[in-house]
C-alpha cells in the first residue's frame, strides 16, 4: 500500500470518525406516535428547497411553552414531515391556484429535540442551544446518510428564535 493510500485511509477514518460523533444516532428516537399526540401547528412551501412542502408538529405544552415566551425545556421534541412537491410531466413544480406547492409523497421525517447539555460536543458554528437532530424515512428508519451538520448550521444562526424557523408560529 502506498503512502498516498494509507494517508488518504487515515483521512476517511478520522472523518468517518468525526461524523459518526456528530450523528446523535443514540440521542433521538423516531417518535412513532406523533401524530396522535402532537398538533401540526404549521404548513407551508419549504424555503430552504425549493420542491418541498414541510409540515411542522409539537405538543400543547410545548406550544403553551412557546406562547409564554419561555425557553423551550429540555425533552421537547419537534417534527418535520418534508414532502416532496408535485411536478408536472416536465419536471416543474405545480403550485396551486393560491399560489402554494402542492403536497405530493411524504420524502422523510425530521425530527429536532433539545436535551441538557447536547450542545457541548458541538463546535461553535453547529451549535444550537442544546438541540440535536435527527431524520428519518417515512417507515420511521434512520436515514444514516444524511448530512445532519447541514441541518445544524442553517440553525445555528437563530439564537434569538431558540434555533428555531417556525417559534413565532407556535405563539
Amino acid at each position: 500500500m502506498t503512502i498516498l493510500k494509507k494517508v488518504l485511509g487515515a483521512g476517511l477514518v478520522v472523518t468517518l470518525a468525526a461524523s459518526a460523533a456528530y450523528a446523535g444516532k443514540e440521542r433521538i428516537a423516531f417518535p412513532a406516535d406523533y401524530r396522535t399526540k402532537m398538533q401540526n401547528y404549521l404548513s407551508l412551501d419549504r424555503t430552504q428547497n425549493d420542491d418541498q412542502v414541510i409540515r411542522l408538529f409539537a405538543t400543547e405544552e410545548t406550544l403553551k411553552a412557546a406562547k409564554s415566551g419561555a425557553e423551550l425545556p429540555n425533552g421537547t421534541v419537534l417534527v418535520a414531515e418534508i414532502y416532496k412537491a408535485k411536478k408536472d410531466k416536465d419536471g416543474k413544480v405545480i403550485v396551486s391556484s393560491l399560489g402554494r406547492r402542492i403536497r405530493d409523497k411524504l420524502a422523510a421525517i425530521a425530527v429536532m429535540q433539545k436535551g441538557e447539555g447536547w450542545g457541548a460536543k458541538f463546535p461553535e458554528e453547529l451549535r444550537n442551544g442544546d438541540w440535536d437532530f435527527a431524520i428519518f424515512s417515512p417507515a420511521g428508519e434512520r436515514l444514516v446518510k444524511k448530512d445532519l451538520n447541514s441541518c445544524r448550521a442553517c440553525h445555528a444562526p437563530l439564537k434569538d428564535t431558540q434555533h428555531l424557523f417556525s417559534l413565532e408560529h407556535m405563539q
